[in-house]
């Protein structure tokens, strides 16, 4: 109580009933008023309640907390927020980190590939964690993953009393009597994925059926994602264009269509191992039959070969504006492209590569299949 504002204090005491976790309730005192949270957790009985409520989070309700939930579903006027310092500032505050360089992450309810965009040699990163023995997981993680040079700093009951920080190295974690609430402070040591387009292949779960790095960078580059927009990848195979996508772009998004039951799991597969399984959704059907159910687009892709019945079909759904872009390495989706450009413009270009191999005692180069790539905005 003592960390709350006057403002906040003045509430709970004026309330007649008061929502919360057990260990919020018993901290402000909150006796017959309290009403824990339901399993699962539901805001209902707080929109059901009638009276004077209270609803109690960690700090900043709006910073990975219950506000936003509550806001969307009561009338403008109808709540008020006092908000405290978040876990996030009580732990940079402890370490005497400046926030702007903070990347906060909540990993309470997500996985922690969620962590695998983010951990970049000397980022410093501040995770919500789910209970006592989610800090050894974390630890466990960064050491498979390559960054078991990583410090760890693991916080408990921040604000209160009980306040207490522990650091120690990801591979050579040895911290017990590790309770909730806790969250993880991380200074990462270990090379992370590079930040431009163009992944290596490797790197991609897939059974050949992939845009291969230089023609992905390619792509990504005519696809131009930008924050927040809306892919849709058609014919994924591996996945390797909407997981780049969603990289490229914070809150980038991307709905992948894949006819091939066994390419859509490898899809799932990537999307899950980059920790962007809430940001790729993957459906298991045909282009055309497959679009309806799908969001509008900022952007379509379409890897490989395609029907002029198929192509009319993806122009009609895409709203103006929006972008696509195609690749084909058959005469006869070569020949496709050409009339289509002819018809609506845009940018055709062929793209050749070769690569230096083995030849004899000696090296030659060995060229793939030219690959013929149309981009337009409709």
């Amino acid at each position: 109580m003592d960390g709350l504002s006057t403002a906040s204090r003045r509430a709970i005491a004026d309330a007649d009933i008061i929502f919360g976790g057990p260990r919020h309730l018993e901290l402000v005192g909150a006796g017959e008023r309290g009403a824990p949270w339901p399993v699962p957790f539901s805001i209902a009985p707080v929109l059901d309640a009638q009276g004077r409520v209270v609803v109690l989070a960690s700090g900043d309700p709006f910073w990975f907390g219950a506000g936003s939930m509550l806001a969307e579903a009561l009338p403008r006027g109808a709540w008020v927020v006092h908000p405290a310092p978040s876990t996030f500032a009580l732990v940079a505050g402890a370490l005497g980190w400046r926030m702007e360089g903070v990347q906060c992450v909540g990993l309470h309810a997500a996985p922690l590939t969620r962590l695998r965009p983010v951990v970049q040699n000397g980022a410093r990163l501040i995770c919500t964690m789910r209970d006592g023995a989610a800090p050894a997981e974390l630890a466990e993680y960064l050491c498979e993953a390559g960054f078991g040079a990583s410090q760890l700093t693991v916080a408990q009951a921040m604000g209160g009393p009980r306040q207490q920080l522990r650091s120690c190295r990801a591979d050579a974690f040895d911290l017990t009597d590790i309770s909730a609430p806790v969250a993880v402070a991380l200074k990462v040591a270990g090379c992370g994925l590079s930040g431009a387009s163009g992944l290596p292949d490797d790197l991609f779960a897939n059974d050949g059926q992939i845009t291969k790095q230089p023609v992905r960078a390619l792509t990504l580059s005519a696809l131009a994602p930008r924050a927040g927009e809306h892919l849709w990848d058609l014919g994924a195979g591996s996945g390797s264009i909407s997981v780049e996508w969603c990289l490229a772009a914070r809150g980038a998004t991307s709905s992948a269509l894949e006819v091939r039951a066994d390419r859509a799991a490898n899809v799932v597969t990537n999307a899950a191992q980059f920790g962007l399984d809430h940001r790729i959704s993957v459906t298991t059907a045909r282009v055309p039959e497959g679009l309806s159910a799908l969001p509008p687009p900022d952007a379509v892709f379409i890897g490989g070969g395609a029907t002029e019945g198929m192509l009319t079909a993806v122009w009609d759904a895409m709203p103006a504006g929006a972008r696509l872009v195609m690749n084909g390495v058959t005469l006869e989706t070569e020949a496709l492209l050409a009339i289509w450009h002819a018809r609506h413009g845009g940018r055709l270009i062929q793209v050749s590569i070769a690569e230096a191999e083995p030849l004899g005692r000696m090296r030659g180069w060995c060229a793939a299949r030219p690959v013929t790539q149309w981009s337009v905005t409709r």
